[in-house]
């Protein structure tokens, strides 16, 4: 999935600035239009990433010529930004894990007396977890 960036030119003084129209509050920059496209790819997981965690709904990326009609962005130059469409997914993924045996008890009977699954608890540490590092 590819969502539109408009880019409102720099200078050797100012840094390119990027807006996403389709996600509200998604802006970037950089000194150079190469770094301003790569801080944008990155603003725009970053943004997708808050929203899902707070159980917002991802907007589908709409088509520059609706945006370039925008006089708000009359100037600036458009570019198109690849986003990895499993960064909008929720979905339950397998995956394979070590853990010791000890350890594994534990998290079973921690998770089964407060009426949680091994995954969930998991799942719920490593978000708490992620948070707190932040």
């Amino acid at each position: 999935m590819r969502y539109p960036i408009a880019i409102e030119p720099g200078d050797a003084k100012t840094a390119f600035g990027v807006v996403v129209p389709d996600l509200p509050g998604c802006f970037s920059a950089g000194d150079t239009l190469d770094e301003a496209i790569a801080n944008a790819a990155e603003a725009i997981g970053l943004w997708i990433e808050t929203v899902l965690d707070d159980g917002g709904i991802i907007p589908m990326p709409g088509k520059i010529e609706t945006h370039r009609a925008n006089p708000e962005f009359a100037g600036w130059v458009w570019a198109l930004v690849e986003v990895d469409p499993t960064l909008l997914s929720d979905k339950a993924e397998r995956v394979n894990i070590t853990l010791p045996a000890r350890l594994l008890r534990r998290i079973d009977t921690y998770a089964g007396a407060h009426h949680e699954t091994r995954s969930g608890f998991l799942a719920r540490a490593a978000m708490g977890a992620m948070q707190v590092g932040e």
